[in-house]
């Protein structure tokens, strides 16, 4: 039985292991090619396994307090449902919504405003930063050198090679990498193995009329930038990619979010400023003519639905959850972590 023939059973069983793969590996035959560089990076099981234990050991934070998965968490899709704006150490709190991870080898920019381009590097942003991790990565590696489940683990995975940064980094986007979201009802629809019932077909050509050109399927976004005619919070005076370009024309423009797991990552937006998909579709029905030339053309005189088509619409956008996903235990918290 060939690789692609026994991943093709695992993803229709909605049970994807993507540990027990290395090198080569194909995507589910319904997504496009991937754009990750993995002839840099491949994976393998030591290499995942020690991301995964990087990823929710606080030793990345300056006082051992705030791990990757204190604001990425798995049952909410990597993301966090019980605030609207990201916790760091000491009691910090961020300017923005903690986005949710999952598909990553399909996405070129990382954080909400696309500050980062490439995923080996996106962890450094949160690991130094005064109000998430506060660490520096002098200090990291200390850490790391020092302990002993560190020096196995990083021996496993790069074939005794001393611990670096660099691997570090490698290791954390090849867990990452493997948050591979393709088994809701949407998928096994395009597989041939569902159908959608009456309300979910309504709801899924309102969403191709109105939604698909910014959360184009099979992904559900295109993870470029738009501007989606939100008004900007005066408290927080996030400016989105503006903040990095400084150029006026893109202020307010943030990195179209994925639809797919909507029921596990409310609150929604950048800021998580609303706590429904009733909410969220509120406010695309409303004309925003004067909120910024950036504003996305498609919302300025705002999308006509009524009632009844906001359900229906709603019911197609609840058939992209992947439970499977959000209950893997590959995904979880790694019981080494408990070991002395």
């Amino acid at each position: 039985m060939t690789k692609l023939i026994l991943y093709s059973l695992l993803l229709a069983l909605g049970g994807l292991s993507w540990q027990n793969f290395s090198g080569n590996i194909s995507p589910p035959k319904h997504f496009p090619e991937w754009v990750y560089p993995f002839d840099k990076n491949p994976l393998t099981k030591a290499k995942i396994t020690l991301g995964r234990v990087l990823f929710y050991d606080p030793i990345l934070s300056r006082d051992s307090s705030i791990s990757c998965a204190s604001c990425h968490a798995p049952f909410n899709a990597f993301a966090h449902s019980d605030h609207a704006l990201s916790h760091g150490i000491e009691d910090s709190i961020g300017r923005r919504n903690a986005a949710a991870l999952f598909n990553l080898a399909w996405q070129r920019q990382f954080m909400w405003d696309a500050a980062i381009n490439h995923l080996d590097m996106q962890a450094l942003a949160p690991i130094q930063h005064q109000d998430e991790m506060g660490e520096s990565l002098t200090k990291v590696l200390e850490k790391l050198t020092r302990s002993k489940r560190y020096q196995q683990l990083f021996e496993q995975a790069w074939e005794n090679q001393a611990i670096s940064i660099p691997k570090m980094l490698k290791a954390l986007s090849a867990f990452q990498l493997s948050l591979i979201s393709a088994g809701s009802k949407y998928d096994k629809v395009k597989l041939g193995e569902a159908e959608f019932n009456p309300q979910e077909k309504k709801g899924y050509q309102l969403f191709k009329l109105y939604c698909n050109r910014c959360h184009q399927e099979p992904l559900f976004s295109n993870y470029q930038l738009a501007n989606n005619g939100l008004a900007i919070d005066s408290n927080l005076m996030d400016y989105g990619h503006f903040e990095i370009s400084k150029n006026s024309k893109d202020k307010m423009l943030f990195k179209v979010p994925s639809l797919r797991n909507l029921k596990y990552t409310i609150p929604y937006m950048h800021d998580g400023r609303f706590n429904s998909l009733r909410e969220v579709l509120r406010h695309y029905q409303q004309a925003h003519p004067y909120i910024s030339p950036s504003t996305d053309s498609i919302l300025k005189k705002g999308i006509p639905l009524d009632d009844i088509q906001t359900t229906d619409l709603i019911a197609f956008l609840n058939s992209l959850n992947d439970l499977a996903f959000i209950l893997d235990p590959k995904h979880r918290f790694p019981k080494i972590l408990l070991q002395k």
